[in-house]
């Protein structure tokens, strides 16, 4: 993992400069993933990074550990809670009160797209690039939202499924309580990846090193992959007439 972690922060640098750009920003989620790549963007960038917290009726926790991660990477961050304008398009889109103990997707949504929205605002204020979190498991069945934390420049950890993002956190020096913490999107409370989508990362990452799973749980995977392709390309256009 030393090599990977090194090959990784030579690509994030690498793809910043080819882009004009001076620095990255970074979503600090509290999980695995945004702290590996907000400790590779700081190894890449040391004194141009920016780490982002923001809390969306999210567990007070996530921040918590956000905050942890930054202070342990040494990586300036702002925190901006975006509860009162998330409210204000629940109200304008279903003339109601938002329910904390909804789990409808379509209302959930919103929150990682006004993330995507005030990361790529402060993106273009310093000349940064968005640096996003997916790894190789979301990536493969489409375990992220569309133009939402799906929406960003880079994806350093897109070819690592999760057992090697944990590899990657421990060479890394990411705290132990974040490599521990159960993975969640944090659409809402008590949201649970795993629980979302109908088996363990530990399977997926079997499935797609090995394809090697129970039958059950490979319908599952293909089933999902086969709904969400639409996310893993870019928008489909029309041949020239």
């Amino acid at each position: 993992m030393k090599d990977i972690a090194a090959k990784l922060t030579h690509w994030i640098k690498e793809e910043i400069e080819k882009a004009g750009a001076q620095g990255a920003v970074v979503g600090l989620s509290g999980g695995i993933d945004s702290a590996c790549v907000a400790a590779l963007c700081k190894r890449a960038y040391p004194n141009s990074v920016l780490g982002v917290i923001l809390p969306c009726y999210s567990n007070p926790q996530d921040a918590q550990d956000g905050r942890l991660v930054a202070e342990t990477f040494s990586i300036p961050y702002q925190e901006i809670n975006l509860d009162q304008p998330f409210d204000w398009f629940v109200h304008r889109f279903t003339g109601q009160e938002y329910d904390v103990t909804s789990c409808e997707l379509t209302i959930a949504n919103i929150k990682p797209r006004l993330r995507m929205l005030t990361l790529y605002f402060l993106a273009a204020t310093n000349n940064y690039l968005v640096v996003g979190t997916e790894n190789k498991a979301e990536r493969v069945v489409g375990h992220y939202t569309k133009y939402g934390d799906g929406g960003v420049d880079l994806k350093p950890l897109a070819n690592l499924v999760k057992f090697q993002v944990r590899e990657l956190a421990r060479e890394l020096g990411v705290p132990q309580c974040i490599i521990d913490k159960a993975p969640t999107a944090g659409l809402w409370f008590g949201h649970c990846d795993e629980q979302e989508m109908g088996f363990s990362y530990k399977d997926l990452d079997s499935y797609i090193l090995h394809g090697d799973v129970p039958e059950p749980v490979k319908k599952t995977i293909q089933a999902l992959e086969k709904k969400r392709e639409h996310k893993r390309h870019m928008p489909p256009i029309p041949p020239e007439f």
